[in-house]
């Protein structure tokens, strides 16, 4: 199965320009994978915070921050990169930020009490911040990339290349936590090496990203017209995208599960099923496995099956997991759950770039692609706090919650069913013509 296939690339895309755009998935991934995951997350709520009863709220809050500045902000910087075709420029911008702001974390340990609680939340959203916008105009490259027939094998092998990222990152910082614990060195100490290691890989992977891959967009006549505004017109004229609408919305709802997973399944499964700390960096890691499993094969199986039908699948899949884990009482069903998970996650997440760059016009990549990012970082505050609330409200009973998520899939696979893909495609390359 050739890498890339010529075929899926547009005229003129070279092999290693995808390459290239991939490798900020490889480098990016780290980030969510270390932070927001596996190693941060854990030390804010314990080391930081003291173990606090308000911990968790407060690490969710520093993420909820930074998904509403991403929502208000990111449509409008895209609008602005179209314009002046500086998607490129607007990324390594991004980059650098996300990646100084994730290694100032390691200077976190050393600031005590509500202090430390207050630049450690700063970091944390100001680091997320800058590492959506860097997701969000990536995404903008892929239909500069790939034909519209060819996103999914496309952007499938993106993810895939970024779960690989995510565990070559978490690998190389739990081998330097095991070595650490093994000389009975403390969490203050081991937990800033991961992040500068996090910060560090993310900007030389990303090196590779700017070194290889053009800017193919063309600076567009400015009239004068703000960012806001242009933003304002865009959803003025939603009937012309009517399917990419739908899209959105769709997105906020399965989105929102997919979050749930994220942010939760670590605690979970420890809670709840009763892992132990090394099962759960276990998980962890077979969650990236199957993920890019199913980003890299789902992503060839949609350009075959179609757009709709893939997401379809994975939603489907999505609502088994919800049923399996609350259903689990040993860790074996458990597992089960994880590994259908990954594989519906890596998929789910691909398929939903894939379709916004079929969707979007040609001339406003970087702009559609930030309406994008509004949605996820929309879902992925409705998300988690749905289920801390329904947990809140079921006196504790996680199970509760993650068979409520199930109505976040259910209600994803509702709004996909308006989606025409064909109308949609060709509304956007109407658009695009009346743009030249």
């Amino acid at each position: 199965m050739p890498l890339f296939p010529s075929s899926a690339l547009r005229p003129g895309v070279r092999k290693r320009e995808v390459l290239a755009w991939a490798m900020y998935d490889f480098a990016n991934s780290g980030y969510t994978t270390v932070v927001i995951t596996a190693v941060y997350a854990a030390y804010f709520v314990g080391g930081i915070a003291g173990g606090a009863p308000w911990a968790t709220l407060a690490w969710t809050s520093a993420l909820s921050l930074s998904y509403a500045v991403v929502m208000l902000t990111m449509p409008a910087i895209g609008a602005w990169a179209d314009r002046r075709a500086a998607k490129k420029r607007v990324l390594m911008l991004s980059t650098a930020a996300c990646v100084l702001s994730t290694a100032a974390l390691a200077l976190t340990p050393t600031v005590h009490g509500a202090a430390g609680v207050a630049v450690a939340m700063l970091l944390v959203a100001v680091s997320n911040t800058f590492y959506s916008y860097g997701e969000s105009l990536t995404g903008a490259f892929l239909p500069e990339l790939a034909m519209a027939e060819g996103m999914g094998k496309v952007s499938g092998w993106g993810w895939a290349f970024g779960y690989v990222g995510g565990m070559l990152t978490l690998g190389l910082c739990l081998g330097y936590v095991l070595w650490a614990q093994a000389r009975g060195l403390p969490a203050a100490h081991f937990v800033p090496v991961t992040l500068l290691v996090t910060a560090g890989v993310y900007a030389l992977a990303a090196s590779a990203t700017f070194a290889g891959l053009p800017e193919r967009a063309q600076p567009q006549s400015d009239r004068g017209i703000g960012a806001w505004r242009q933003l304002r017109h865009t959803f003025a004229q939603a009937r012309q995208y009517r399917d990419f609408m739908w899209l959105l919305a769709c997105t906020v709802c399965y989105q929102g599960g997919v979050a749930v997973a994220i942010a939760l399944a670590a605690i979970y499964a420890e809670q709840v099923i009763g892992f132990k700390t090394q099962e759960t960096m276990a998980l962890i890691f077979v969650l990236n496995i199957a993920a890019a499993a199913g980003a890299f094969g789902l992503g060839y199986l949609q350009d075959r099956l179609g757009h709709r039908p893939t997401l379809a699948i994975t939603l489907v899949a999505w609502i088994a997991v919800c049923v399996l884990a609350a259903l689990a009482q040993g860790k074996g069903l458990f597992w089960v759950a994880a590994t259908i998970a990954g594989l519906a996650m890596g998929a789910s997440q691909s398929a939903g770039r894939a379709m916004t760059g079929v969707l979007a016009p040609q001339a406003q990549l970087a702009e559609f692609f930030g309406l994008w990012a509004f949605a996820t970082r929309l879902a992925s505050i409705v998300g988690p706090l749905s289920y801390g609330a329904i947990t809140w409200a079921a006196g504790g009973n996680q199970r509760v919650a993650i068979m409520a998520t199930t109505v976040l899939f259910v209600g994803g696979l509702v709004l996909l069913l308006p989606i025409d893909m064909r109308r949609g495609r060709a509304a956007a390359l109407g658009a695009s013509g009346r743009a030249q």
